[in-house]
């Protein structure tokens, strides 16, 4: 399974809730990830100002990810490739990312966002 953004966030109590079954999901399943893109969104996120951590987003992250062991799946060349290649229907470029990583690893995405239905992904919120 793969964490959008937002359920990152929602993971770690900030910004939302996951339903009791998802972090079940989460909690039980032996692989969750997200996608590198993520990283650069909290970044973005955090220098903006539109979100506040208690700690720079690398430590941030290193932490999270290593409490809930969730792995980083790199933007390939054919992640890339595959994310310019999708249906428009989503504009968000670094969503596009994530729908292109969960459709080249075959995952479903933990987001609240409804588009991603679009492009044949399973999402739980």
């Amino acid at each position: 399974m793969l964490l959008d953004t937002c359920a990152l966030l929602w993971l770690t109590g900030k910004h939302g809730n996951l339903t009791r079954e998802t972090l079940s999901m989460i909690e039980e399943s032996p692989s969750v990830y997200i996608s590198a893109i993520t990283c650069f969104e909290i970044a973005l996120k955090c220098k903006s100002g539109k979100l506040k951590l208690p700690v720079t987003p690398k430590s941030w992250l290193d932490l999270v990810l290593e409490h809930h062991d969730i792995s980083v799946i790199e933007i390939s060349g054919d992640i890339a490739l595959a994310s310019a290649e999708l249906p428009p229907y989503h504009k968000d470029p670094c969503d596009r990312f994530i729908i292109a990583t969960a459709k080249i690893h075959d995952l479903s995405v933990v987001t609240a966002d409804e588009n991603f239905k679009q492009y044949g992904i399973k999402i739980l919120i």
